[in-house]
């Protein structure tokens, strides 16, 4: 099982990566909610232990992030914050669990174990255009029935794309949910992407709509469409 780590304080960070390294997992780490972010959008892990006091930003805000993104990867909330309003609050924010430092070890392990046997049944839902389907809490894309191989990128792309049939997403709209930011890749970066999708799922499953953005196609279309 990958686990990323969010924790500022360095001593508790090495302390708790030690103990679940010993017990099988393997373990990434981000200080702070950008070096957070970045994790989330370049790796994918089976849980996230996020601390909610991180410098500059909210731990919170990264929860926020990554539900704002449809991703259901569980989180379990790890601070010292032990009011019910604050647990209320994360709960609320889409946190599966909630342990208030200091904790003993043992009672992280099996809240882990708890959280992943809730979370490998949890009904999410699966976003369907002819005959692709996307699985997001599985993350997983099938094409009559076989499973399509696609990188990360090209997963998020495709996402916000069927998420939002029959609207146009603008290649800032595909940045942000592809990297967490926009403006700061190359400007055809996203069209590769685009390009590779319709490669693997059929020509005709993305529109360009010019000086735009893209979207789901509303129909099967003949011919095929340059990103």
């Amino acid at each position: 099982m990958n686990l990323l780590l969010v924790e500022d304080d360095t001593m508790l960070a090495e302390a708790l990566c030690a103990g679940l390294r010993a017990h099988g997992f393997r373990v990434d780490t981000a200080g702070d909610a950008a070096l957070a972010r970045t994790a989330l959008v370049e790796h994918d892990f089976d849980a996230v232990l996020l601390d909610l006091g991180l410098p500059g930003s909210s731990g919170l805000s990264v929860l926020s992030y990554l539900r704002g993104r449809y991703d259901a990867t569980p989180v379990i909330i790890l601070t010292a914050r032990d009011k019910l309003s604050d647990r209320i609050a994360g709960l609320d924010a889409g946190a599966d669990d909630y342990i208030v430092k200091p904790f003993q070890p043992d009672e992280l392990f099996a809240r882990l174990r708890a959280v992943m046997r809730r979370t490998q049944g949890r009904v999410s839902p699966v976003l369907s255009w002819h005959n692709i389907v996307l699985d997001p809490a599985r993350r997983e894309v099938t094409r009559d029935g076989a499973a399509v191989s696609l990188s990360a990128h090209e997963f998020r792309t495709l996402l916000l794309l069927m998420e939002r049939q029959g609207r146009v997403v603008t290649r800032e709209q595909l940045e942000e949910a592809v990297y967490g930011s926009s403006g700061t890749i190359e400007s055809n970066t996203i069209a590769v992407y685009v390009h590779q999708l319709r490669r693997k799922l059929g020509e005709q499953l993305i529109v360009t709509v010019h000086g735009q953005g893209y979207r789901i196609s509303n129909g099967v279309a003949s011919g095929g469409a340059s990103a």
